[in-house]
């Protein structure tokens, strides 16, 4: 079974019930991670949750297999939850497939893997197991998707909100389900009892927006403004910014950047296809002066290379919790550094 963003909502519901494999995939993190939520709160009987790595399940194969199928000794139920980096967990999940017996769920959010990827291939033409491919959304599917959490969650939001929460998730989905979920608790919203959000309720729950948030430091950063990044690396501590939130930012718009860049001709002007992803609404006025910079800064392989970098510091982070705003602070300097010698 295969889905993308546009058709996931819609098969959900089925696959939670019919699939025991599902492999998110594609350069949306957040829509993937998202969408994994999403199938747990649908199984059935979720249980215990244990998480594994890709980088496990490349060294030991059967891991997952056994693992998949030891809560059954005990009568407990359980799900497995497997980040991985590309194809880290195709071998596992091969030999969990060829396995005998009940196994529990396993969802695999896949980091740089896509729906060509062997592991996608391995599972896209099963009834058993979902493939589903997540691309970074644009600004109106992002609003479109916000307003269904709200709706889901009993709160009444127009078009200007809706879009306001969207923006200041940084078009994060999990970022945005936050903000709904604050807001549906503050005016005690349900399915069964809808109420009207308004502006000055989303200020009261503390909504913050991209300005005053992370912008501002991926702007740094990805522009190679090393005047600025110390204050900005200042500010990231003194407000507490979430470590891997920040990172996801960053990752956004260097996807933003890779979608972008893909769109222009060889030879062709930045400016032109910048302004026709504004009029295309992928694109909103105030990020225009940065994005433009920042393309002509990142581009081909040195934009494919930041990618990859990212994604091993997103790795990194999620691994070392404690120091999690120490390497991010080092890793943005050096980036920082390398986009400021390309001035």
């Amino acid at each position: 079974m295969k889905a993308t963003q546009r058709d996931f909502a819609a098969a959900a519901q089925r696959a939670a019930q019919q699939c025991s494999v599902f492999f998110f995939c594609g350069p949306d993190e957040a829509g993937a991670s998202a969408a994994a939520a999403r199938i747990i709160e649908l199984l059935p009987e979720p249980g215990e949750r244990v998480e594994m790595s890709g980088a496990d399940l490349r060294k030991d194969p059967v891991l997952l297999g056994d693992e998949a199928r030891s809560g059954s000794l005990f009568g407990n139920t359980r799900h497995i939850y497997v980040r991985a980096n590309g194809d880290e967990a195709h071998d596992a999940v091969h030999n969990l497939l060829e396995g005998q017996g009940d196994a529990c769920p396993v969802l695999v959010i896949a980091t740089s893997a896509t729906d060509k990827s062997r592991t996608a291939k391995l599972l896209e033409k099963r009834d058993d197991s979902l493939v589903a491919m997540f691309y970074p959304p644009d600004l109106r599917s992002a609003t479109a998707t916000v307003r269904n959490m709200a709706d889901a969650a009993g709160v009444r939001l127009n078009g200007d909100l809706a879009e306001r929460i969207a923006r200041g998730a940084g078009l994060d989905v999990r970022l945005a389900q936050s903000e709904v979920e604050k807001l549906a608790l503050f005016l005690d919203a349900s399915p069964q009892s809808p109420q009207p959000a308004s502006a000055e309720a989303l200020e009261l729950i503390g909504a913050r927006t991209e300005e005053d948030g992370f912008m501002p430091l991926v702007n740094a950063v990805l522009s190679g403004q090393s005047g600025k990044l110390p204050a900005e690396l200042r500010r990231m501590h003194e407000m507490s910014l979430n470590p891997v939130g920040l990172l996801l930012a960053i990752e956004r718009r260097v996807a933003q950047l890779a979608q972008i860049a893909a769109r222009l001709d060889p030879g062709g002007r930045i400016s032109d296809v910048i302004e026709s992803e504004k009029k295309a609404r992928r694109i909103f006025w105030k990020d225009e002066r940065d994005i433009t910079a920042q393309l002509g800064l990142w581009r081909g392989r040195k934009l494919d290379r930041l990618l990859a970098r990212l994604v091993a510091l997103h790795r990194a982070l999620l691994a070392n919790n404690q120091s999690a705003e120490t390497l991010l602070s080092q890793e943005l300097t050096e980036i920082c550094r390398f986009a400021n010698v390309r001035r």
